[in-house]
């Protein structure tokens, strides 16, 4: 007999910003469809993984993480595996996985109500032609953020093809959203209390080059285009391949009073050897040039990046230059990643595999390096004053982030005031690593919200 109470489903997410978004688009897609939300995988009716298959670390969270919720679920729960690693090791994963129901791709999420619907027995009335098997980034409905801050992805895919990245090979060619359907999500986000939203994309800057449009700045057009949507103080954009910056981005970047001053570049290593082994533009000197051009746009601009290490065949010497790279780029913050081999890669076979054990002392080096930069780089802060929006408090003290900090990847700012969702002005008293102190001061009334004060 067919239930006619409505299931409750909790997701737990793994991996990167992207992932949530998804989360979210599926969550609000089940809601749509009568679901409810429960708070806690122990009490739901349906328990959901959203994986991550970036690397192998991320896999084996993935799975640690299934096996822990399947022996935590309540009594007659079903399961759900979906995600990246559910698209990439589909069969696979229903073999092995055998207290799953069932393992669901990127590809096949607008199939998920159905599925439900017959796993748990409930039978509701459903109006209308069932949503095509397709993948939900068109999808504007999200759940009402817990944060002032939201994501929201612009593309999904990628058409560039790094020899140690496997994101074509699960997630597909590089998709673009319509800019209407992008703002209206935005629209949406911002009429529930969001004000900082955060643009992602495996590719971000090459928006747009996928659904006809002619100019090679989609990405510049789709900017404009959402600035001046109601509510929103200020975006944020990650993740930029560096043949992609170019001057009208960079301009657009530090003049648009809606856009932080925050560069996330993609750089992944610095000898220029290596990088072509990757199948990677650049060198030291070319990241340096293009470094150098943003900060002739904005001295004051935040920069971010991420590398690879350990990839096969890295040599002494080429850790040596990625050293001597980040003493002279000075980048506010930087993430550095063991290699980890993907099959169906160009990289997987490659000669030169660095013994994992080697491999965690250069990142650990490496880190150390950075390390000293950004609490330089935050020291110099002390006594600047910043727009900072309040994220939430915590054991009663508010936190907060200024154009400077990403949430989630980068340091915080310890306010001695603020409430979640106010725009205040800081003047930062104090730094300590990655983190920073701030006390409030009033606001002179032409400052630009949602964008650092002049100095």
């Amino acid at each position: 007999m067919r239930s006619s109470t409505s299931p409750s489903i909790h997701i737990t997410t793994l991996g990167c910003s992207k992932n949530q978004v998804d989360s979210d688009k599926v969550s609000a897609m089940l809601h749509q469809a009568g679901y409810r939300s429960a708070v806690s995988a122990e009490e739901a009716d349906v328990v959901m993984v959203n994986t991550c298959a970036f690397i192998e670390a991320a896999r084996a969270e993935s799975v640690d993480t299934i096996l822990e919720l399947e022996d935590a679920r309540a009594e007659g729960a079903r399961m759900v595996v979906m995600g990246c690693m559910a698209q990439r090791f589909g069969t696979d994963l229903e073999e092995a996985l055998t207290g799953v129901d069932a393992v669901v791709g990127l590809d096949r999420y607008g199939e998920l109500v159905g599925m439900l619907d017959s796993m748990t027995g409930w039978a509701p009335v459903r109006l209308g032609p069932r949503r095509s098997p397709m993948d939900i980034l068109d999808l504007a409905h999200r759940p009402t953020p817990v944060f002032p801050y939201a994501y929201v992805k612009v593309a999904e895919g990628c058409d560039k093809t790094c020899a140690f990245c496997a994101i074509p090979l699960i997630r597909g060619s590089q998709r673009s959203r319509r800019p209407t359907s992008i703002r209206d999500e935005i629209e949406r986000l911002c009429r529930v209390g969001v004000s900082e939203i955060v643009l992602v994309a495996q590719d971000l800057a090459a928006y747009g080059r996928d659904i006809g449009v002619e100019t090679r700045d989609t990405i510049v057009d789709l900017l404009r285009f959402v600035s001046d949507v109601d509510e929103l103080a200020r975006m944020r954009l990650l993740y930029l391949y560096p043949t992609e910056i170019r001057p009208a981005l960079i301009e657009e970047m530090v003049t648009n009073p809606k856009l932080a001053a925050y560069f996330d570049l993609s750089l992944q290593h610095a000898a220029r050897r290596l990088l072509r082994s990757m199948r990677r533009p650049g060198s030291t000197a070319s990241h340096l040039r293009l470094i150098a051009r943003i900060r002739d746009a904005e001295p004051e601009a935040a920069l971010r990046s991420s590398f690879v290490v350990g990839y096969p065949g890295e040599t002494d010497d080429d850790v040596d230059e990625l050293i001597e790279f980040l003493g002279e780029a000075e980048l506010d913050w930087a993430g550095f990643f063991p290699y980890s081999p993907e099959s169906g890669t160009a990289a997987v076979d490659l000669p030169g595999r660095i013994d994992p054990d080697e491999v965690t002392d250069r990142v650990r080096e490496l880190s150390r390096v950075q390390d000293e930069i950004t609490a330089r780089r935050n020291a110099e802060q002390v006594g600047r004053r910043h727009t900072v929006l309040v994220d939430q408090v915590e054991d009663g003290v508010p936190v907060g982030r200024s154009y400077r900090e990403a949430p989630d990847i980068d340091g915080m700012i310890c306010l001695d005031a603020g409430k979640p969702g106010e725009w205040l002005e800081v003047e930062i008293t104090g730094s300590y690593e990655t983190d920073l102190t701030g006390e409030v001061r009033p606001r002179a009334a032409e400052d630009p919200v949602g964008f650092r004060s002049p100095e």
